[in-house]
């Protein structure tokens, strides 16, 4: 199963829409995972319209209409991966022995919120995944998105996706 996983999308305030690239690669994946702060609900209409499976939360971002749609957590299981979506996960000191108790039962959390893409696996086997932002890079040098694949139970082929610089980013 091919994965696309993107958060803090912003649009309409940090972009006015979203890289062609990652729309052609929302086309081509079996799951797209967002992790929230999509800003406006358009965005979601998008990413569902053009998704196979949308597994999606809100982020502080996000306002009562999207809140409304969205749950806090979401949890999947995919090609026997278990995974979960959650916005925020505090501070970056601690992160892993914090998710790792928070998400016992999970395999891969996707999380956001910072724009830093963050790839690391706890000692007890949790893998840690946030994409970074494709509309803001903030002190980042790209903005960016990852891909996997899921298959028999292991989550391989994770790549973080670079995007080309555009007026404003």
């Amino acid at each position: 199963m091919n994965l696309l996983l993107t958060t803090d999308t912003h649009v309409p305030r940090r972009a006015r829409l979203l890289p062609d690239e990652l729309l052609g690669a929302i086309g081509a994946a079996d799951v797209v995972f967002h992790a929230g702060d999509w800003v406006d609900e358009a965005t979601l209409d998008l990413l569902a319209a053009r998704s196979r499976r949308l597994v999606a939360v809100y982020g502080n971002n996000d306002g009562p209409a999207l809140r409304a749609r969205l749950p806090e957590v979401a949890r999947a299981e995919v090609a026997g991966v278990r995974f979960a979506v959650v916005h925020e996960t505090g501070q970056a000191r601690g992160r892993e022995e914090r998710c790792e108790q928070l998400f016992a039962d999970t395999d891969v959390l996707v999380f956001g919120h910072s724009h830093i893409p963050w790839d690391t696996t706890t000692a007890g086997g949790l893998r840690l995944l946030n994409p970074g932002s494709p509309t803001d890079r903030r002190r980042q040098p790209d903005c960016t998105y990852m891909t996997a694949v899921a298959t028999a139970g292991a989550l391989t082929e994770v790549v973080l996706h670079r995007l080309p610089r555009r007026g404003g980013s």
